[in-house]
């Protein structure tokens, strides 16, 4: 692993890039991470490489979805562009009622209502439509051109397949910890992992029994530890 004012890169095959980023996630962790920065931490939990996963695929489609426009108010509460459409139509139709019965002020709130609806079913239809485009563009063309990445408050990440070696395919993961303080602390445990962790299996232990299917060579035979019995796949893209 090398260590710089980017962030913590590691080159290596599929195996040691999942172990890259179970080392970091458990890190901050330790670090507090999770309790300082509980929805991030999740986000990256969830979006780091798994042993199980293929780049092209699954890692894929979890950058196009974390890059994409959030979501509106209206999809927020459950509401699709039609629900609030029709909930307009039905405070326009109060408006008027309002107006028939002198009710001035009534009137103009059931129309501010009305307004307040159809423009969020616009907003709604309007994110749909970018975020579908977005995936589309994302998955079909930028990942030909650009790495993989993950950004939010807590961390900062991308992969990216290089060059296929004599074993494989390569990949350069690098990854940065944005909080300062979290950073000078995970990169204190990620050196005493190194110094006190012979063999890391704290989340998925390192396998490589499927590489003969992924790579076309046969794969030594190795132990699973901790009762984990599942087999994890090399991956490539």
């Amino acid at each position: 692993m090398e260590e710089s004012i980017s962030g913590f890169k590691l080159r290596g095959e599929w195996g040691d890039a999942v172990e890259h980023g179970e080392r970091i996630t458990r890190a901050l962790q330790d670090a507090g991470a999770s309790e300082e920065y509980p929805e991030a931490f999740e986000a990256w939990d969830e979006w780091r490489p798994k042993a199980h996963e293929r780049l092209g695929e699954d890692v894929n489609e979890k950058t196009a979805e974390q890059a994409s426009v959030a979501e509106g108010k209206g999809e927020q509460e459950g509401k699709s562009p039609e629900d609030d459409l029709q909930t307009a139509g039905e405070k326009l139709s109060e408006s008027y009622e309002h107006v028939e019965n002198g009710d001035n002020d009534g009137a103009l709130d059931s129309w501010r209502d009305s307004i307040d609806h159809v423009a969020r079913a616009a907003d709604s239809a309007g994110r749909k439509a970018v975020r579908k485009l977005e995936n589309t563009v994302y998955q079909r063309v930028m990942t030909q051109i650009a790495p993989y990445y993950f950004d939010n408050e807590l961390v900062s990440a991308n992969i990216q397949k290089s060059t296929r070696g004599e074993g494989g395919p390569e990949f350069v993961f690098e990854v940065n910890v944005n909080d300062d303080r979290l950073k000078s602390a995970v990169s204190e445990r990620l050196s005493s992992y190194e110094d006190e962790v012979d063999r890391w299996h704290v989340d998925t232990p390192k396998t490589v029994e499927a590489s003969e299917a992924a790579e076309g060579a046969e794969a030594p035979v190795e132990t699973v530890e901790d009762g984990n019995d599942g087999e994890s796949n090399p991956t490539t893209n």
